[in-house]
């Protein structure tokens, strides 16, 4: 299970538990919802079980942990792509404990921990450690607690937030950038209007590609804490997909690129921006009249992932003592 992810930005998958709670517009028509209800009724809302294989995934983790160390090599984890790491459930403390321990054991394997939900990030955690003292497991609450103050944050965790339009930009940046992680990423996925990063703040001044504050006099940006180390963008697939103009994507690409931060464009999705505004078959005019421009349905295969005839596969580069 989870050999070779078909996620372009990930090599495996590890799942500590199925199920998760919508919160947000990325969430309407949640893929990982669609796969589970094929298999496990009743995983998905506030009210619904969450489907823990906590064993099964700790056999998956130490399989790749051993292929790393055999291959010289690391591979990038994709952590829990069937539900939210930071959901905040107590009947999920057990196995969110038992996860980080995993991924305490792996320090291999390089654990892309995406969530809606960063503000619950701290507080999680400080649960988790108290937990494994109260279990006299002072060897995971030491890792725990130097992870939540950063004395340092584990070299193997890299932390992202989801950030689908300006709204969740605002909320979940600035709560993401003061968590402790050796890499900070967004995914921008599926991306469902314009995203300014350099201007997250009340006061127009969080630019959180740059990590800096304009103090609106000095030549010189003030320097003030950490940054992003890396943005995805993608559109939407399946049936329901809602299309992404190619002006957003394009944003994100230059805003990346002026602060030398990794960009990668992982799809269109199911729809591609018709640049003569001909409407073929497939086309919809009814979607997002608003966005003044005219889209084809020709399916995420077909639509690709070429952004202006680039593939674009930036990585971040993480420093390791």
């Amino acid at each position: 299970m989870a050999e070779n992810s078909k996620i372009e930005w990930t090599d495996h998958t590890v799942n500590f538990w199925w199920g998760c709670s919508k919160v947000s517009p990325a969430c309407a028509h949640c893929y990982a919802e669609g796969q589970a209800a094929r298999f496990h009724a009743g995983l998905w809302g506030p009210d619904g079980e969450r489907r823990v294989r906590v064993e099964a995934a700790r056999r998956e983790a130490m399989r790749y942990e051993r292929r790393a160390v055999a291959e010289g090599r690391r591979f990038r984890v994709f952590t829990n792509s069937m539900s939210d790491f930071f959901e905040d459930r107590r009947d999920l403390d057990g196995a969110r404990l038992e996860a980080l321990d995993v991924i305490r054991q792996t320090p291999h394997l390089d654990w892309l921990i995406l969530t809606k939900r960063p503000e619950k990030i701290r507080d999680l955690l400080r649960n988790a450690m108290a937990d494994a003292m109260d279990a006299g497991r002072e060897d995971l609450a030491t890792w725990i607690d130097a992870w939540d103050f950063g004395r340092p944050a584990p070299a193997n965790v890299w932390l992202g937030t989801t950030v689908e339009d300006q709204e969740r930009a605002d909320l979940r940046i600035p709560v993401l950038l003061v968590v402790p992680a050796a890499v900070r990423f967004l995914s921008c996925e599926p991306l469902l209007g314009p995203v300014d990063l350099t201007s997250l703040d009340a006061s127009g001044e969080l630019d959180a590609l740059r990590g800096t504050f304009d103090d609106g006099g000095l030549d010189t940006p003030i320097i003030r804490g950490p940054k992003l180390d890396w943005v995805i963008c993608g559109g939407e697939s399946g049936p329901h997909a809602r299309p992404m103009h190619p002006d957003w994507a394009r944003s994100l690409r230059d805003q990346c690129a002026a602060a030398g931060v990794p960009f990668l464009f992982k799809q269109w999705g199911e729809w591609i921006h018709s640049p003569d505004g001909v409407c073929r078959p497939g086309c919809d005019l009814r979607l997002f009249p608003d966005l003044h421009a005219t889209f084809d349905k020709v399916g995420k295969k077909a639509a690709g992932r070429l952004l202006d005839g680039v593939e674009h596969n930036g990585y971040p580069e993480v420093a390791r003592g």
